[in-house]
């Protein structure tokens, strides 16, 4: 049996993603901040039928994070999948234009999506490099690659990632290793963005399918409508 962790589950990509690859028989890890918020997603896949277990960590905790990443390893003998995608909460999270941008506004966000993503990797890659197999996906906004001017401190922590996850793709390439950039170039569930189009998170999921199993040559993956 295989598994993917998932950091930054929630309750709409995240339980999408794990509905689509839980359907094809992996386990499922979830990682987050909350864990009663964790709990209640694991019991739905349950009930659908689907192993999965609640990880809590936060991803600006190094420690936390690695350790909840080596729980379920051993809770579901290793890691297959990694899938990293944590949201800032709206109303706590500081979003700035350009000109608004302060240095400490992008190095929250550098925290919270480049060095966890890097945490995360560094915890199962070399799991992945003993057995020669693996995927590695990271998500971001569109506004990594088109940048979105109300959102400029969190675009440039995000094309940060997407940088850095693209190199890895090549660096691990002939190795057994999938690493993949998913962009996502509209709103899910609901409008957040003025004038950005919306989708349902049961339309974005099928793609990290694809990337782990008939696309694994492809570095990137941009989702719009």
């Amino acid at each position: 049996m295989t598994s993917i962790a998932i950091v930054g589950a929630g309750p709409q990509l995240g339980l999408a993603i794990a509905r689509t690859f839980g359907s094809h028989g992996l386990d499922v890890a979830l990682i987050s901040r909350n864990g009663d918020k964790l709990d209640d997603l694991a019991g739905k896949l349950t009930a659908e039928g689907i192993t999965a277990a609640a990880f809590p960590a936060d991803v600006l905790d190094r420690d936390a994070l690695i350790q909840a990443l080596k729980d379920a390893a051993t809770r579901f003998g290793g890691i297959d999948v990694l899938e990293y995608s944590p949201v800032g909460t709206f109303g706590t999270t500081v979003l700035t234009t350009p000109a608004e941008t302060e240095p400490s506004h992008v190095e929250h966000e550098m925290n919270f999506q480049l060095y966890g993503a890097i945490t995360a990797t560094k915890a199962v890659l070399p799991a992945m490099r003993e057995t020669g197999a693996g995927t590695l996906l990271y998500t971001t906004g569109g506004g990594s690659i088109e940048p979105v001017p109300q959102v400029a401190n969190v675009n440039a922590a995000a094309a940060a990632l997407r940088n850095w996850a693209m190199n890895l793709h090549n660096e691990l390439a002939g190795t057994g290793i999938q690493a993949a950039h998913v962009g996502i170039d509209v709103s899910i569930g609901t409008a957040v963005i003025p004038g950005l189009p919306t989708a349902q998170p049961e339309q974005i999921s099928p793609v990290y399918w694809e990337l782990h199993t008939t696309k694994r040559d492809q570095a990137e993956h941009v989702f719009s409508l």
